[in-house]
C-alpha cells in the first residue's frame, strides 16, 4: 500500500505541486494547437463525401502541409532576436489560422460562390497550407515562452539550484504535451455533443452543422492571443513584486545579447526559395526534391548550431535526434483506413468523436503515468518500447480488415464487435505518440545556450518535424502502390463520381505494421553501437 501511495504521489500529486502560474501562458498557446482538432472529423467527412481527391493526393498534400514546420528555423531565430516583441508573432499566426477556418466555412456553406473565385479543391489546398503556417508561428513563440516560464529566482530573490531548474523544465515540457492533449479532450467532448444526433440529420442540416463547427473553431486563435496577454501581465506583476521588496528581477536569458546568425537566416532563406520554386513550377518529383534538399539544409544548419555546445553534448543530441527522426518517419496507412472504417465498419461522426475523446483522456493519463519511465530511461529504450507497442497495436486494424470482428462478435453475442475492438485499441495506443518528444524538448530547454534557446528548439524541431514529411512521402508511395478508393458523390446532384475499392488495403496495413516494428529498432541498434550513443 505504501508503494502504491508513493507511486501516486510521485506521478500525479507531485506534478500538481510543481505547477507554477508562469507555466500557464505557454500552456494556453499549446492548448490552442490541441483545440485545432475541432475541425478534424468534419474535414475528414467533407473531403471523403464531396472532394474527389485520391488517397495518394491527400497523402501528398500532407507532405506539403508539413513543410511549413521547417520554417521553425528562421522563425525561432527571429524570436531570439526580437525576444521582447515576440507576442506580435502570435497575433500574426492567429490571423492565418482564422483565415484558414473562414475559407473552409465558405467552402462548406457557400460552395458555389467560393468556386467562382477558385476551384473548391484549390481553396481546400490553400486552407490546408495556411493553417500549419499559422500554427508554426505560434509554436515557436510557445517554445520560447516555456523558457521564460521557468524562473531562476523565487519570490524572495533566492536562486533556484540547477537540479530544481532541471525538474521545472521537465515539468514544463510534460505540461506542454499535457496542454496539447487537453485541448483535444475539450474538442472531443464538444464533438460528441455536436454529433449526438448526426444519423437523423438531413444532408442539408449536416452541412450546416459542419459549417457551424468551423465558426466555433475561431476560439483557437483567441486562446493563443489571451495566452500572450496573460504572460505579459504575470511577468510585470513579478517584476513589480520583487521591486517592492528591493529585489531585482533576474532575466531567464541572461545578459548575453543574441547576435544575428547569418547561417541560420541565409540557410533558411535558401530553404524557403528552394521549396517554393520547386513546388510552384510543377517540377517532376517535386516532393522528393524538396525533402532531400530540406534535409541537407537543416543538417548543415544543425552542424553550425551545435558548435555552441561542448563536444560530448553534440554527439548526444545528434544521436537522440536521429533516433526520434526515424521513429516519427514511419509511414501510415493513409486516409484509406478511415474510409474503410466509415464505409465498411459503419463508424460515424459521433463514434469518431468518442474515439477521439477516449484517446485524448488516456493520453493525458499516459503522459503522467509514463513520466517516471521517461525520466529513468534513455530515449533509445523509450523508442524501442514505443516501436514494439506501435506495431502490436496495428494488428487489430489488420484483423478487422480480414473480418476478425465478425468472429469475435459471433462468439460474444455481438459485444466484441468492430466498435468495441476500436475502443480498446484506441485506449492502448493513445499515450504512445506524445511520449517520444518530451525528453528531447526538456534536454534542449536545459542544455541549450541561454541566448539561443528558441533557435535550438526551432532547428531540432524542424529536423524531427521533417520526419513527418518523410512519413507523408512514405504514405503516399504506399498508397500509389496499393490503391484504395472510396465512394464520392456530387454534393448537389448526389451522383456517384467514384466507386469504393478496399481490396488492397489489407496488404497495405500489413506492410505498415512491419515497417513500424523493424526500422526504428534497427536504427536504435546502429546508433547505440556508434559514437553517437545516447544515454539521455
Amino acid at each position: 500500500m505504501n508503494k502504491l501511495l508513493k507511486f501516486l504521489d510521485s506521478t500525479f500529486l507531485d506534478l500538481g505541486r510543481e505547477f507554477k502560474w508562469t507555466y500557464l501562458p505557454p500552456l494556453m498557446v499549446y492548448m490552442a494547437a490541441g483545440i485545432s482538432g475541432l475541425t478534424g472529423i468534419v474535414g475528414t467527412f467533407f473531403v471523403k463525401d464531396y472532394l474527389n481527391l485520391s488517397a495518394a493526393f491527400l497523402a501528398g498534400l500532407g507532405f506539403w502541409a508539413g513543410i511549413p514546420w521547417a520554417l521553425k528555423m528562421p522563425l525561432g531565430h527571429l524570436v531570439d532576436l526580437i525576444w521582447k516583441k515576440k507576442n506580435y508573432m502570435v497575433y500574426f499566426g492567429a490571423s492565418l489560422i482564422a483565415l484558414s477556418l473562414l475559407i473552409m466555412y465558405g467552402l462548406i456553406i457557400h460552395t458555389e460562390d467560393m468556386s467562382e473565385v477558385f476551384s473548391v479543391e484549390t481553396l481546400f489546398v490553400i486552407s490546408v497550407i495556411l493553417a500549419p503556417v499559422g500554427y508554426v508561428v505560434q509554436d515557436v513563440v510557445a517554445d520560447a515562452m516555456t523558457v521564460e516560464a521557468v524562473p531562476l529566482i523565487d519570490e524572495t530573490g533566492k536562486d533556484y539550484s540547477k537540479d530544481q531548474i532541471k525538474i521545472m523544465h521537465t515539468t514544463m515540457q510534460t505540461l506542454g504535451r499535457f496542454a496539447i492533449i487537453g485541448g483535444t479532450v475539450l474538442v472531443a467532448l464538444v464533438n460528441v455533443v455536436l454529433f449526438r444526433n448526426v444519423e437523423s440529420l438531413e444532408q442539408a442540416d449536416k452541412i450546416i452543422l459542419y459549417g457551424t463547427i468551423y465558426i466555433y473553431a475561431l476560439v483557437i486563435p483567441l486562446v493563443s492571443i489571451l495566452g500572450v496577454i496573460l504572460a505579459k501581465y504575470l511577468r510585470n506583476k513579478k517584476i513589480q513584486g520583487l521591486k517592492s521588496k528591493g529585489l531585482e528581477f533576474k532575466e531567464e536569458r541572461g545578459s548575453k545579447k543574441t547576435e544575428i546568425n547569418w547561417w541560420i537566416l541565409g540557410g533558411s532563406l535558401v530553404f524557403v526559395i528552394f521549396t517554393l520554386s520547386v513546388g510552384s513550377f510543377n517540377v517532376p518529383f517535386a516532393q522528393e526534391i524538396v525533402f532531400i534538399g530540406s534535409v541537407i539544409i537543416i543538417l548543415f544548419l544543425m552542424f553550425k548550431l551545435i558548435k555552441e555546445l561542448p563536444e560530448e553534448l553534440r554527439l548526444t543530441i545528434v544521436g537522440t535526434a536521429v533516433i526520434i527522426f526515424v521513429f516519427r518517419a514511419m509511414p501510415g496507412p493513409g486516409p484509406g483506413l478511415t474510409w474503410f472504417e466509415i464505409d465498411v465498419l459503419g463508424f460515424n461522426e459521433q463514434f469518431f468523436s468518442i474515439l477521439s475523446l477516449l484517446a485524448s483522456i488516456l493520453t493525458l493519463a499516459g503522459i503522467v503515468l509514463l513520466r517516471p519511465f521517461m525520466a529513468n530511461n534513455s530515449i533509445a529504450k523509450i523508442i524501442l518500447v514505443l516501436s514494439i507497442a506501435g506495431a502490436i497495436l496495428f494488428l487489430p486494424s489488420v484483423g478487422m480488415y480480414y473480418g476478425f470482428h465478425n468472429w469475435t462478435s459471433s462468439l460474444t453475442g455481438g459485444v466484441v464487435d468492430a466498435k468495441f475492438i476500436a475502443l480498446i485499441n484506441t485506449a492502448l495506443e493513445s499515450p504512445l505518440g506524445q511520449v517520444s518528444m518530451i525528453p528531447l524538448l526538456a534536454w534542449i530547454a536545459k542544455n541549450a545556450p541561454s541566448h539561443l534557446k528558441a533557435t535550438f528548439f526551432a532547428v531540432f524541431a524542424s529536423f524531427t518535424n521533417l520526419a513527418l514529411s518523410a512519413s507523408a512521402l512514405g504514405t503516399k508511395y504506399l498508397n500509389e502502390i496499393f490503391t484504395v478508393t472510396r465512394e464520392v458523390k456530387d454534393k448537389v446532384s448526389g451522383e456517384i463520381q467514384t466507386t469504393a475499392d478496399y481490396s488492397e488495403l489489407g496488404v497495405l496495413l500489413i506492410i505498415v505494421t512491419l515497417l513500424t516494428l523493424i526500422l526504428p529498432i534497427v536504427f536504435v541498434f546502429i546508433i547505440n553501437n556508434s559514437k553517437y550513443k545516447t544515454k539521455e
